[in-house]
């Protein structure tokens, strides 16, 4: 019998699994499907890597993110597991050795995007491979009910017809009623286990306040949350205005957004997750992924367009299990803002097709042609050139991307990239050829070691020119040198965002819009921004119990921690001024009557502030009980 303990503890230093952990692990193990609905941090990724690591082969995981794949690997190659994903930025040769890796039994886990499902090399090698289960990760963006939605996520389907007896586990943080049967829908799962736990967290205070002055608030609270804390807000000029303001007011902060550098994203990650920067203010896509158990605070200084986005960006807040809040700051403006917002999203259709043609113009991209081809993509020269206007073109590619028409993929900075494509004995007679760059390939290999020959790896041209005591260009001439002679493949850094065609090219004119059905996605998104104005808005049902109510969970309990209730907790043991004074004029009129018949009289009112509210009242002798058991007000009163 597998002994999944020992896996845990050997690979993640845990002694135990938490709720349906090991009950999901097993229904894979025994060959079956399995939907996973656990809550942020709720230790998703552990359900379907001890499997994998309990089982002989290699798992493909589909995940919606560059930058989430990316960081899953280093996550898994940091406990000593072989880990590769492919994605956008890699040459065709990277993805061919990535690819053969996973064949030969070098590779665990190979993380792709679902768009890469469907391509031609793929396909091919994966009826090579001996694959031991498929996990889709983020599994709410298969559904036009969730909030991230993906088409390219309904090709998994087809993808699992090549691999029929391998066992499928969905995941995700996030399901409604509707995304929940969505997935089992589309990915034709069989005899699926559902395994839910409940969105409800314990430890962490929910808080809502409408601010005219958000900027004071936000002070106040920070002050009196001690620790590490998140702030979302919408734009990236934003972060660096916020992180600035802070900064004044003497708080560690830093903005944050994928724009960045990498390096200087990858420093600020860093300062952060080592507490030597108190606060990030970011944009949404900061947090996913990254293992960082002890956030104090999730602060919404912008409100998200909907309630998936805020409790999963919220539930990064108290992964460590103890006292945590998670605060929106809002206005009556902004409110209204959430409905607008969304009708600037979809853009009319003409400007989808106008902006698609203006993109093969750009490229210079035949009728038929560009499938799975990437190009650098800058849109201030892109909406220059063809006379668009940014903001709407900025949405429209957007629709067009949720369409499967393409990718953008913001790889700034992306490192330089190597692989040697000759073996040890061929470097070697190279090398007595070319002496003058004998040292210098010493050095690479000192320095990234026999990974070189089986596998693209990261490289640092800085780096290498310290230990080679030479400039920068220098470095680069010399790898150019190497990659002429087909000594090595070296992958330039890329400094701009990238932009991948995701099928032939079609004439503008007959683009195969889905307008029935972008249509109706507005309308489930205007729906979705309304529920979030109702969720800031409320101001007496327990904010646990709306998030709950949203996510189709109606047996749950008032949190007790949220400001909601501490509100009516502090209202119902204090004498309810104005229900003292409705007392006092009711008796003026009844004269005397028994509590009973009074309790009707106010029974819309809890009934812990009635009684606490009369037993003031009898203690204050403003009203009195009589020998006939009856209630009146005293005669001082009276008079």
């Amino acid at each position: 019998m597998i002994d999944l303990q020992s896996i845990l503890r050997q690979y993640w230093g845990y002694d135990s699994f938490r709720p349906f952990q090991e009950e999901a692990i097993q229904t894979v193990l025994h060959g079956n499907d399995a939907l996973v609905l656990l809550p942020t941090g709720g230790g998703k990724s552990i359900c379907f890597q001890v499997p994998v690591m309990a089982s002989e082969g290699v798992c493909i995981v589909v995940t919606p993110l560059i930058a989430l794949m990316k960081d899953q690997v280093e996550q898994l190659k940091k406990r000593e597991i072989s880990a590769a994903a492919i994605h956008s930025g890699m040459s065709k040769n990277e993805i061919d050795i990535t690819l053969d890796n996973c064949i030969h039994g070098h590779t665990k886990f190979l993380y792709v995007s679902p768009e890469r499902l469907r391509t031609d090399i793929m396909l091919a090698r994966t009826k090579q491979m001996d694959i031991c289960l498929l996990a889709i990760d983020e599994a709410h963006c298969i559904s036009a009910w969730g909030y991230d939605f993906r088409p390219s996520y309904l090709l998994i389907s087809d993808f699992r017809k090549i691999i029929p007896n391998v066992p499928v586990m969905a995941l995700t943080a996030t399901a409604t009623e509707e995304v929940r049967a969505d997935i089992l829908d589309k990915l034709e799962m069989r005899n699926a286990r559902v395994f839910k736990q409940s969105f409800a967290r314990a430890n962490l205070s929910y808080s809502a306040f409408g601010e005219e002055n958000k900027e004071a608030k936000l002070l106040q609270v920070l002050k009196n949350v001690p620790g590490t804390a998140i702030i979302y807000v919408r734009t990236r000029k934003k972060t660096k205005e916020l992180a600035d303001w802070l900064v004044q007011q003497g708080i560690s902060a830093q903005g944050y957004h994928a724009g960045l550098p990498f390096r200087e994203r990858s420093d600020r990650q860093s300062a952060w997750i080592k507490n030597q920067t108190r606060v990030v203010v970011a944009t949404n896509a900061f947090g996913m992924g990254i293992d960082k158990p002890d956030v104090r605070a999730v602060i919404h200084f912008d409100l998200p367009d909907n309630l998936e986005a805020y409790y999963q960006e919220a539930g990064r807040a108290g992964r460590d299990e103890k006292k945590a809040y998670a605060v929106a700051l809002f206005n009556q403006i902004e409110l209204e803002e959430l409905s607008d917002s969304i009708e600037r999203k979809y853009p009319p259709i003409e400007t989808l097709r106008r902006v698609y043609q203006s993109l093969a113009n750009y490229y210079k991209i035949a009728a038929g042609g560009g499938e799975f081809r990437s190009f650098s993509f800058d849109i201030q020269a892109f909406t220059g050139i063809f006379g668009l206007p940014a903001n709407e073109t900025h949405y429209a590619l957007k629709l067009l991307e949720e369409e499967g028409f393409i990718q953008l993929s913001e790889n700034f900075n992306d490192p330089s990239k190597i692989h040697f494509l000759v073996d040890n004995r061929q470097l070697y007679d190279f090398q007595i050829r070319y002496q003058e760059i004998d040292s210098f390939i010493k050095v690479i290999l000192r320095m990234y070691g026999g990974e070189v020959f089986t596998e693209y790896l990261r490289i640092s041209e800085t780096e290498i020119g310290q230990i080679y005591f030479a400039q920068e260009q220098e470095v680069i001439k010399k790898l150019k040198f190497l990659a002429e002679r087909d000594i090595i493949a070296y992958e330039p850094r890329r400094d701009k965002p990238q932009l991948t065609f995701l099928t032939p090219r079609y004439d503008a004119a007959l683009l195969p819009l889905n307008i029935f059905e972008i249509q109706k996605k507005k309308d489930r998104d205007l729906k979705k921004a309304k529920a979030v104005a109702r969720y800031a808005s409320h101001t007496h049902i327990c904010r646990t119990l709306l998030l709950l109510e949203y996510f189709n969970e109606f047996d749950a309990k008032e949190c007790g921690v949220c400001d909601i209730c501490i509100k009516n907790k502090k209202t119902e043991t204090q004498k309810d001024s104005g229900l003292a004074i409705a007392i006092t004029r009711y008796l003026q009129k009844e004269l005397a009557t028994t509590p009973r018949k009074m309790r009707h009289a106010f029974e819309n009112i809890p009934d812990t502030t009635f009684l606490i509210t009369l037993q003031e009242l009898i203690e204050e002798e403003v009203i009195r009980y009589d020998d006939a058991g009856k209630l009146s007000l005293t005669n001082k009163t009276q008079h």
